[in-house]
């Protein structure tokens, strides 16, 4: 995938305000020029503290409960939050089965550089689920970028193949298939399974170089908790773990998303306020 012409055209819609929170409806381009939705929620009466990026869970999109409860959260402690949605998904533009792994991670560098042009390039990375790994892997292209937190990750992209199983022969063998995935029906095309071949994230997170917070759940029957280990295992210190006991993978339940939001929010004092 590449990424053509002006990274930040923005639109910008009417103003939802609620609160303590009021959020602007932004538009930018990301991958192959594709105008991509998204929601930048910013504290009623105070200019944020710093501005985080938030990487939603394969295949779903910025309006899912868990990330509106974690970007409320933040908000009530001054930090700014955009979350978007990544190419071919929910509002954005473009065609899904021409997107991959690596065009995630593109469709993030350009929110990034949308945020630095626009408002102030963002200091706090999040992403959940296949989000969590996109955001490992964008963080070496966003320098303004000194603290990441990940929520239910896997430790390898290639994990999400665990949730294409029945279909793996048909896409190997026609080039694409139709799957259905939390109910919803898409086509994943061959090029989607050899990008992730690509990816090495053992070495992108010995790399990362940045403060990095692992949330994950220990009954996390999406993406088990020994992903957690081995993601802290491999990167360097500052780092930490906090366990989401209870939970389920999309922090369906609003005290547990909104618990991480919270932590976020107290961990990352530390590094950018």
């Amino acid at each position: 995938m590449t990424m053509n012409g002006p990274i930040w055209t923005m639109g910008m819609g009417p103003l939802i305000q609620g609160g303590t929170m009021v959020s602007k409806r932004v538009y930018f381009e990301g991958t192959d020029d594709n105008r991509l939705a998204g929601y930048l929620d910013l504290p009623v009466d105070s200019t944020p503290a710093a501005y985080a990026l938030f990487a939603h869970c394969f295949t779903c999109t910025k309006n899912l409960k868990a990330v509106n409860y974690i970007s409320r959260a933040l908000k009530r402690e001054g930090i700014g939050v955009l979350r978007f949605d990544f190419t071919g998904l929910g509002e954005s533009e473009g065609d899904f089965s021409d997107t991959n792994f690596s065009s995630n991670v593109e469709d993030l560098v350009a929110a990034a550089k949308f945020l630095e042009t626009e408002y102030r390039a963002p200091g706090i990375l999040i992403g959940h689920s296949l989000g969590g790994a996109a955001v490992l892997q964008a963080a070496a292209d966003i320098p303004s970028a000194i603290a990441v937190a990940t929520i239910g990750t896997p430790a390898d992209p290639r994990h999400v193949r665990r949730h294409l199983l029945d279909s793996m022969e048909d896409i190997q063998a026609s080039g694409e298939a139709e799957v259905e995935l939390a109910g919803r029906r898409f086509k994943i095309k061959k090029q989607f399974l050899d990008d992730l071949d690509g990816v090495r994230m053992q070495a992108t997170i010995k790399n990362l170089n940045r403060a990095l917070i692992i949330f994950h759940s220990p009954v996390d029957d999406t993406v088990g908790i020994e992903n957690a280990a081995r993601i802290f295992q491999a990167a360097l210190h500052p780092k930490s773990f906090i366990s989401l006991d209870k939970a389920d993978h999309l922090l369906m339940n609003a005290k547990d998303a909104s618990y991480v939001g919270s932590m976020i929010a107290a961990w990352v004092r530390r590094y950018v306020t």
